[in-house]
């Protein structure tokens, strides 16, 4: 058959056709990338992890190589824990670890074994914000947030130690957090005021 001897009703048929039979095609695979995306499971190499996260006790695999950050935000799905250079440097990714400030992305997961962890989660009582984020939000100790987090567990961490710490020791305390927003002024003004709520209580 030659093109001059196709109908425009026959075009528009055989048209449709064409199109139904490519959404089918594209649903097809479409299911098929999403059975096969699923999330692989745990390999034999995977070990059993048993610590304390926000309080509850936590156990679960884990592959050896994973670090905290990795286990906290997918397998917790704790996502307030940021990860931003993942080499240990810039701070966002604070949580505590009995207490103490340490950067989930640059530790095993394992090396949490029965030791108890917070993250930025566990600050809060229900729906009531923690008077160390309470403190950030008045202050305005925060721009783009992301690094937000890290520096409000970091401010945890210096008043877990030292109730009533000094200006000198909260800069030196938090300067492992880095902001690239620049936003310090507030940050210091926030952890100032964190402790003196915490005085108050």
């Amino acid at each position: 058959m030659s093109p001059k001897d196709i109908s425009r009703r026959k075009f528009i048929k055989n048209l449709g056709g064409g199109v139904v039979g490519a959404g089918v095609a594209i649903q097809t695979l479409s299911a098929k990338t999403r059975k096969e995306s699923k999330p692989p499971s745990k390999s034999d190499s995977a070990v059993a992890l048993t610590f304390t996260v926000n309080k509850k006790p936590i156990t679960l695999l884990v592959e050896p190589e994973s670090t905290l950050a990795d286990v906290l935000r997918n397998d917790l799905k704790l996502t307030g824990t940021k990860v931003v250079c993942n080499h240990g440097e810039c701070g966002a990714c604070t949580v505590l670890l009995d207490g103490r400030a340490v950067y989930s992305c640059h530790m095993l997961a394992l090396d949490a074994q029965g030791k108890s962890v917070t993250t930025i989660e566990g600050l809060m009582d229900g729906e009531k914000l923690h008077p160390v984020q309470e403190a950030f939000v008045e202050h305005d100790g925060l721009q783009c947030g992301f690094c937000t987090p890290g520096q409000v567990m970091a401010a945890e961490a210096i008043l877990i130690k030292n109730p009533k710490p000094g200006k000198e020791e909260i800069i030196e305390g938090m300067s492992g957090n880095l902001c690239r927003c620049a936003a310090y002024p507030n940050i210091l003004k926030s952890a100032v005021a964190a402790a003196e709520k915490l005085n108050k209580s």
